[in-house]
């Protein structure tokens, strides 16, 4: 099954090839932020990281290869998967582009 990380391009371009990949909520809220359907990823994006400049990726990651625990848990009226610990690089199947219009706002990516 496949779930989506979105992050800021320059965090993933830094990301060690070795080592596995730690979001800043890891260390914040104790889990990396995740969702299993792409709207939702858009819609969070466009209410909490329009403001934000810079280009964003997507984090496509195959939950059977993560090691880390994934919990199904509820916000905002959805179910949500939250990873508690670093994701495996063996995880990451695909990283996307996460498009803009010239106003900022995000586009969907699939």
């Amino acid at each position: 099954m496949l779930i989506y990380h979105m992050l800021p391009a320059h965090v993933w371009q830094a990301q060690s090839p070795t080592e596995p990949y730690c979001a800043a909520t890891l260390a914040t809220e104790d889990f990396v932020h995740c969702t299993q359907e792409p709207e939702r990823l858009l819609w969070v994006a466009n209410q909490f990281y329009q403001q934000i400049s810079g280009d964003f990726v997507i984090l496509c990651l195959e939950t059977a290869q993560a090691q880390a625990e994934i919990r199904w848990e509820a916000a905002d009226g959805h179910r949500f998967p939250h990873i508690y610990g670093p994701i495996e690089l063996a995880a990451v199947v695909d990283v996307l582009p996460f498009p803009r219009n010239p106003n900022g706002q995000f586009l969907p990516f699939i």
